[in-house]
């Protein structure tokens, strides 16, 4: 090894990856020539990956592929664009402006809010994703880096217990977000008919290759744990003193994609690295980025993120690269602890005497349907609202900063168009699941379509055995790349292929303690049977409204995972 070479460096033959992105002329390919070609609706080799960086991936209607295929026609393909929204925070005017677009630019009309608190648009056809981009700027709404190798969009607790410390927090999710983006200009030169420039672009921090792999970056407020903050590689919990923040816990490494198969890949918790003064942060964070962009593995793209960078150099040599870096000695952590994770639904008085309103939106889907309008809701009140909108990293969205004297008129049109329904469970509130089919190309088994009856009859098994008040963290991914975070869940089902799923149970409710898989490859009714057995066992004997995951372990149903590294496939 050359003494130019970073100590931690993994040799062999690049990933493909490595050449499209050294080839890409910072992110610019040829998109703009794909954009011109009439003859498919679809973007060519490089660019089918490139575009990911502008925020998109390029799609197509699963449902209906077969039929096109008898009809010689080619997929109908499509991009889902995902917004950059540092802590989901977006005003009623840029709301309008997003109902507007998916109203008569998507094929499906409807908006999809994420597990990355923010919105995604879902079946945008080639001819429109120019206007698209153009729609968002002007509003003041941008796509760049939500996808790609590069750090994505920024999450930040939602409706916290101190409302200044949030804004306080948020203030530094959005001054993280800004110092770690690309700076090419190519987002603004494709999409905005930016004048284009001679001098070449400068990556100091991402690097001309920018990132191994994704890298995810949360601000979260104790005792929320809304962003799952061990589902993120680099993770700043919020340190408050009399209602101020005064610096970061950081915690580092955490990741839930894996793949079937491979023993190689599995779910990792986040490692503590210790406190930080609020004036280190933006060291620190760039200090964690560049770090895993030097030593991060590029041969291997599955083992490219920065949990297996950790476990491939040390805990202890990644963190004193991170202090060497950042010029910074890390101190003992604060105190500090989580109780849930959930958001609070209904009204939170917030300061200034204004509130906040929580609204549960069942997978994330915002759409008009037959007995509930919410689409149309959540237009109405963007018209009248004077606050802002927070979207939730657990599909929600929250009205914000409403003054006494709206509340009246907002809850009303909440009520009008179903999106507050007093018939909603402790159990559906507790469920969740990404997009999955018809849309996401990984997609194994369904999630989204799948969670609203699979909900109803867990409620079912719950009221059986008298627990119709209480609730498990539920969800379902329709693949093992983690979106769904069911890798963090009481129980969780991963998609392993049509109608089947690896049946993983023993998280707990703080999001700290990753399910073990009880059941490989098995239908849902299998799961809900085994699901009333076990039901059945903890209603009769947990100890001190034990919750469900807490209890499968302490009974032996299920061996907890200590390090996932060691022992999760044992």
């Amino acid at each position: 090894m050359s003494d130019n070479k970073p100590p931690f460096i993994v040799e062999g033959k690049l990933a493909d990856n490595e050449r499209l992105k050294s080839e890409s002329r910072h992110l610019r390919g040829t998109i703009n020539e794909d954009l011109q070609d009439p003859l498919t609706g679809g973007f060519t080799a490089d660019n089918f990956q490139l575009i990911r960086f502008h925020g998109m991936y390029q799609q197509d209607d699963r449902d209906i592929r077969a039929e096109r295929a008898k009809q010689k026609l080619e997929p109908l393909h499509n991009v889902m664009l995902r917004a950059r929204l540092p802590g989901g925070i977006i005003k009623p005017e840029q709301w309008l402006a997003v109902d507007q677009f998916a109203e008569e630019y998507t094929e499906y009309g409807s908006i999809r809010l994420t597990t990355r608190q923010t919105f995604q648009f879902h079946g945008v056809l080639k001819p429109h994703i120019k206007r698209m981009h153009q729609t968002l700027n002007k509003v003041g709404i941008d796509s760049i880096a939500t996808a790609g190798d590069v750090n994505r969009n920024v999450l930040c607790t939602s409706n916290p217990v101190e409302s200044e410390v949030h804004q306080q927090a948020y203030d530094w999710a959005t001054r993280i977000s800004e110092h770690l983006l690309p700076k090419t200009r190519a987002y603004a030169e494709i999409w905005l008919n930016g004048e284009k420039v001679e001098t070449t672009d400068q990556e100091p921090i991402l690097g001309d290759t920018y990132l191994p792999r994704k890298f995810k970056t949360t601000v979260v407020i104790p005792p929320q744990n809304d962003v799952d903050v061990h589902a993120n590689d680099l993770n700043f919990v919020a340190i408050s003193e009399n209602g101020q923040l005064v610096g970061f816990n950081v915690l580092v490494g955490g990741g839930l994609a894996m793949t079937h198969g491979d023993k190689t890949t599995f779910p990792r918790k986040a490692d503590d690295f210790g406190f930080i003064p609020l004036e280190k942060t933006l060291a620190v964070a760039e200090a964690v980025l560049t770090t895993q962009r030097d030593w991060g593995n590029r041969v291997n793209r599955k083992n490219a993120k920065t949990k297996y960078t950790l476990e491939r150099v040390g805990v202890d040599n990644f963190k004193a690269e991170v202090e060497k870096r950042a010029e910074v000695k890390f101190a003992a952590s604060k105190p500090y602890e989580f109780t849930g994770r959930g958001d609070r639904f209904g009204w939170v008085e917030g300061i200034d005497g204004k509130y906040h309103l929580t609204l549960f939106i069942e997978n994330g889907r915002i759409l008009d349907y037959p007995e509930r309008t919410l689409k149309t809701g959540c237009r109405e009140i963007a018209k009248i609202h004077q606050g802002d909108f927070r979207m939730t990293a657990n599909q929600n969205l929250i009205v914000a900063g409403v003054p006494a004297d709206q509340k009246e008129a907002i809850e009303a049109l909440a009520r009008q168009h179903g999106l507050i329904r007093p018939e909603v469970s402790a159990q559906r509130l507790d469920s969740m699941a990404c997009v999955s089919l018809p849309t996401c190309p990984l997609a194994m088994a369904e999630a989204e379509r799948m969670l609203p009856a699979t909900v109803d009859e867990l409620e079912k098994v719950l009221a059986k055995h008298g627990m119709a008040d209480d609730s498990i963290i539920f969800r379902v991914t329709g693949c093992p790349n983690g979106c769904g975070r069911a890798m963090l869940a009481e129980v969780g089902l991963v998609g392993k292929g049509p109608g089947r799923y690896n049946l993983h149970l023993g998280g707990n409710r703080e999001g700290t303690r990753i399910p073990r898989m009880f059941k490989e490859n098995i239908t849902e009714q299998e799961i809900l049977s085994i699901l009333d057995e076990l039901i059945g066992q903890w209603a009769g004997s947990r100890e001190n409204k034990e919750s469900f995951g807490d209890f499968v372990v302490r009974t032996g149903v299920i061996a907890p995972v200590v390090n996932s590294a060691q022992d999760f496939y044992d």
